[in-house]
């Protein structure tokens, strides 16, 4: 699990949005509640950002060097699904 959250090097931000009480973002919930720790633990300069919000779609950015940004809808998706979509957008050299 340790390496799966070690940072590319380009990885400036890591930022969750997603609402405090929707069904659809149970997941994503479950997801930080399991792995926020691992992540801060082994990325302790790397800011990542939770945002909620009432009707919000779960989503989930990363933002690179020059600005560059990436996203993923994590709409409905399970708590391994989430751990899959973040770890690929963490792992990328953008």
């Amino acid at each position: 699990m340790s390496s799966k959250y070690a940072f590319a090097k380009g990885l400036k931000e890591l930022r969750f949005l997603f609402c405090q009480t929707s069904e659809q973002s149970t997941g994503v919930r479950s997801f930080l509640n399991r792995a926020y720790p691992t992540m801060k633990k082994h990325n302790p300069h790397t800011p990542i950002l939770m945002r909620e919000a009432g009707g919000t779609l779960p989503r989930v950015y990363a933002r690179y060097a020059l600005g560059q940004e990436k996203q993923e809808a994590l709409l409905g998706l399970t708590d391994q699904q989430i751990e899959e979509k973040v770890t690929q957008l963490v792992k990328a050299s953008s």
